[in-house]
């Protein structure tokens, strides 16, 4: 298996009336708020747990990145993946990921991930997102081209990492003269390539195509098995039986050395669900034009075609429900023995910190997780047969679609 440490590195030292008040803390949540002392306490804290995770013996460190909120303080993902190069020796380097639609320049994209492929020795997972509605409107970006940018963009850089150079591209979103970075990717023909997502059908469809791994973020068990079944299908029709090594799994997960103290920490992650303060407006999350067709008609069938707020599960829920995890070491791996049964999934990554889970209680949990889960899941994941990506050596993308042949919608000449 392929055993993954992540969390959004929140920041939880803002007024939190002042959220109240105004009902969220996102996109326009004034940054008059923000805290620089604070805030640079929180980098040398994750840098330090980020280390510690690799010493413990985690495979990867995920990073993502989100902007214009403090549930999540990476506003670029690639400056920490560029420091995580150079200060650790041995874990996978894992972006799940960069927001493909936001991004203007491609090719320039392309070149910042070389070089922490380069930097890193060959460790770099480079994931790509879509990005989320409030960050089409932070940059900008029109919600309504987020997938034809989204895609056009993916083909731009396989192409950029994989073709020789000089050449042009002239696509219905990005036009270059010239493409011929200097700097591409150690790893060939391209670094591996995951897609993490919830449920959107065009997504998963579009990852199994690609025979991109599929990172499920906090779904329940059943819509996972769901999901499964959908990026199945979508695999067979091009031309591959899909396995536990293209399945991936992103699980709240919090260890303490009692249940007491696990559960009162745990608690932390209905932070970002609005429980306290980490909110936002649910137009934001999905503006006009951002969700595809299947979303927008079962939206207009059973909300009149209105977004509505509706609040989140209540903690104790989620706990029945295994959307969150929390415990002593063997509480925890009875339970995720039990999810890893019914999904199975090769790439588990391990979500274990959020609101205000202080750097002391991370620490432990990291500690607890690398000591005494780590190797239980392990013995699971070979009793059930999940190979991670790498063990089972699995292409980096569809055999049938060669980068070499990706062309933009419009017209490419070397």
């Amino acid at each position: 298996m392929h055993l993954m440490y992540f969390t959004e590195q929140p920041m939880s030292a803002y007024p939190e009336e002042e959220g109240k008040k105004l009902g969220y803390t996102a996109l326009i949540f004034s940054n008059r708020y923000f805290d620089p002392v604070a805030a640079s306490q929180l980098y040398q804290e994750r840098l330090e747990e980020y280390r510690l995770a690799e010493e413990c013996g985690f495979d990867g460190i995920m990073l993502n990145e989100h902007h214009n909120a403090p549930f999540c303080m990476q506003a670029k993902c690639n400056i920490f993946a560029s420091i995580l190069a150079a200060v650790t020796k041995r874990v996978k380097i894992v972006l799940l990921g960069n927001p493909l639609p936001i991004s203007d320049n491609p090719v320039r994209l392309a070149e910042e991930l070389a070089m922490i492929d380069l930097v890193s020795q060959g460790r770099l997972v480079s994931g790509f997102v879509r990005g989320g509605g409030t960050e089409s409107i932070a940059t900008n970006a029109n919600p309504a081209y987020n997938r034809e940018r989204f895609e056009e963009a993916h083909d731009l850089v396989i192409k950029t990492w994989t073709v020789p150079g000089p050449f042009r591209w002239e696509g219905n979103h990005y036009q270059f003269r010239v493409v011929n970075p200097w700097a591409v990717p150690l790893q060939k023909p391209h670094p591996r390539i995951w897609i993490p997502g919830v449920s959107s059908r065009e997504t998963i469809i579009w990852a199994a195509e690609h025979r991109y791994p599929y990172l499920v973020l906090n779904a329940s068990i059943e819509d996972c098995k769901n999901i499964w079944k959908l990026y199945d299908e979508s695999a067979e029709q091009a031309g591959y039986t899909a396995g536990p090594e293209q399945r991936g799994y992103l699980i709240r997960c919090h260890v303490a050395e009692t249940e007491e103290k696990a559960l009162q920490n745990a608690r932390e992650f209905m932070w970002m669900q609005g429980e306290f303060t980490g909110i936002l407006d649910p137009v934001w999350a999905a503006p006009s034009g951002y969700l595809g067709p299947w979303a927008r008609k079962f939206l207009s069938e059973t909300h009149g075609g209105v977004y509505q707020k509706k609040p989140a599960p209540t903690f104790e829920r989620q706990l029945k429900a295994m959307s969150i995890i929390a415990g002593t070491p063997e509480q925890v791996v009875e339970k995720l023995r039990i999810l890893l049964e019914e999904t199975r999934p090769s790439i588990l990554a391990f979500w274990a910190n959020d609101g205000k889970v202080n750097h002391e209680d991370s620490q432990t949990c990291i500690r607890l997780l690398g000591q005494e889960v780590l190797p239980a899941v392990r013995e699971i994941g070979d009793r059930l047969g999940l190979k991670s990506p790498f063990e089972a050596n699995t292409p980096v993308s569809l055999a049938a679609t060669p980068a070499s042949e990706l062309r933009p919608p419009a017209s490419v000449s070397a």
